[in-house]
């Protein structure tokens, strides 16, 4: 017994110092340069002022497929904070996913992974790097639920939806093998009464499925920057390690005497400090896709958002908008962790359970490397690195209904601003997040987990809990509800801040400001179906599409 509980604690101890990749040929092998690189430049390579039809704020999820959209019929173009994602080996491969997110940092710009940590002391990650949280996510591709486009406030047009959906699948989505812990997982759900089985479906179906993967067969990753290669190279830019400051916004009077707020450009600085000026031409827009963090974030510091709170800041007030930053959202994640007793592949989410009561179950095993405290009384340092497997069962809510707020930190944009999520607020939450922490346990019983097992001294079979084990009692609703929020963490699922009907209308034109647009998760109070990186790629397809057509129809 003392021998287990020494094992156990540094398991603990070392989950929390990882930095090293495993020694695995995909982890070393480095990424042939994609072919959109021809028209990546450094921001520092970018005059200091030039003209544009379109520039895109944001290189991540939804703003690689607009601008190679919108580059076929305008010259664009495309500022992103961070750097190429072929240029971090880590990056590239789904063996390098959690190395990524432990190795994220605040302030490196070099670092494609930005860490904060919310006020509900929640750590989190924003992607910071071409392709944006596409790049750094687990990889899993799911359409919208049906319920989605009724609940979003867009008057979306299906047949276009459809066609955007399935332009980006066409490039970057791959249907996962199932190795043992995955099909143990499918087993487990069915077991657990979540049926039907669909089987392999990008479509949100309400049962057990296996879902689409932008991992490759070689478990090489595949993000929204891959879209960049359907661009029109002779119209296109893209700026990396561009830091957009501001928007640039000029006001008119007009014959009714009234007054006219309008985009007319973005300040961004580079890595050397220079500052740039990309300016529109006639008719053309600041689109912002700098995610449910940055544009709020930004809105804010070009001096638009609740007139007291930015007089507060000394933040000149541009346009009154007083809902900016407000009505943002995060999935909350719960669920445990094991240690299995035979040895597991890789594997990020490939098997989804959509259950009917509020809650969505996903599943991940990951060979993690440790290494002793050198000094260590209990064991001797060894030689090589020791690798540890983890299995962990997930359960994300749908929805959620409790909302928070982002506020400034700082008035330098590279800079987090604060977050905070209010997990839980909403008791509708808290009952969907213990309907989803039963089903786990549920599935904890099922056949089809038993070979995970350990025996104890007692000669039973049980897991090897790494952290927090489910209430024994899972019955008592209390005792649910307390394990909810003890064990909250993130899905890095968040969305809002420029809500539909508050910040941007049905168009996600920004209210009362001409040639300013907003098109990312920060405009949805709503998330899309078990994982939204289908649906943000998709939005930025089928933006650039609607954009086109009114261009045509002027």
């Amino acid at each position: 017994m003392t021998k287990q509980i020494i094992i156990i604690f540094f398991i603990l101890y070392f989950f929390h110092l990882l930095s090293a990749a495993p020694a695995d040929t995909q982890q070393r092998r480095r990424q042939q340069e994609p072919t959109y690189t021809t028209f990546v430049l450094n921001a520092t390579e970018l005059p200091v002022e030039d003209y544009y039809d379109y520039i895109i704020v944001g290189g991540g999820t939804a703003g690689c497929p607009l601008a190679a959209t919108l580059s076929h019929s305008a010259r664009v173009l495309l500022l992103e904070r961070g750097g190429l994602p072929h240029r971090h080996p880590n990056l590239m491969s789904q063996e390098g996913f959690l190395t990524t997110l432990l190795a994220a940092n605040a302030y490196d710009p070099y670092s494609p992974a930005q860490s904060f940590t919310s006020d509900d002391g929640v750590p989190n990650a924003r992607g910071r790097v071409l392709g944006g949280s596409s790049a750094i996510n687990a990889g899993f591709y799911s359409r919208a639920d049906p319920e989605f486009f009724t609940r979003s406030g867009l008057p979306w047009d299906l047949n276009l939806v459809n066609e955007s959906y399935e332009w980006v699948e066409r490039e970057l989505v791959f249907r996962p093998h199932l190795r043992t812990w995955q099909s143990a997982v499918r087993d487990s759900l069915l077991e657990a009464g979540v049926s039907p089985y669909n089987g392999f479906t990008l479509d949100h179906a309400k049962g057990t499925k296996i879902g689409g993967s932008t991992f490759d067969a070689t478990g090489t990753r595949h993000s929204s920057a891959d879209l960049l290669r359907h661009a029109r190279t002779t119209n296109v830019k893209v700026g990396i390690y561009a830091s957009v400051e501001r928007v640039l916004l000029a006001s008119s009077t007009t014959s009714s005497s009234s007054s006219r707020v309008s985009a007319i450009g973005v300040l961004y600085r580079d890595l050397r400090g220079r500052y740039h000026h990309a300016m529109l031409h006639s008719g053309g827009e600041v689109i912002l896709s700098a995610g449910a963090i940055g544009s709020p974030q930004l809105l804010l510091l070009s001096g638009m958002g609740p007139r007291p709170y930015l007089s507060s800041w000394g933040i000149p007030v541009a346009h009154h908008l007083p809902y900016v930053g407000h009505f943002l959202y995060d999935n909350p994640r719960n669920g445990i962790t094991i240690v299995p007793s035979v040895p597991l592949e890789h594997s990020l989410i490939q098997v989804v359970g959509i259950t009917d009561s509020g809650a969505y179950v996903e599943a991940a095993s990951n060979v993690i490397p440790f290494a002793s405290p050198p000094y260590s009384v209990f064991i001797r340092t060894p030689s090589s690195p020791l690798y540890l497997t983890v299995a962990t069962l997930i359960a994300k809510i749908s929805g959620p209904l409790s909302s928070g707020f982002l506020r400034l930190g700082s008035t330098d944009v590279r800079l987090n601003p604060v977050v905070r999520f209010n997990y839980f607020n909403n008791p509708v939450d808290v009952e969907r997040c213990v309907n989803g922490s039963r089903k786990i346990g549920q599935m904890l019983k099922s056949r089809a987990l038993n070979d995970f097992k350990f025996r104890n001294w007692l000669g039973e079979d049980d897991f090897r809990f790494v952290g927090p084990a489910l209430p024994q009692n899972q019955d008592d609703f209390l005792q649910m509800a307390d394990f909810c929020r003890r064990t909250v963490s993130t899905i890095w699922h968040y969305h809002g801040g420029c809500v539909v009907g508050r910040v941007v209308d049905r168009d996600l034109k920004v209210v009362g400001v001409e040639s300013l647009r907003i098109v990312d998760g920060s405009v949805f109070s709503v998330s899309p179906g078990t994982n939204p990186q289908a649906t943000l790629m998709m939005l930025g397809r089928y933006i650039g599409q609607k954009i086109i057509r009114e261009r045509e129809e002027k």
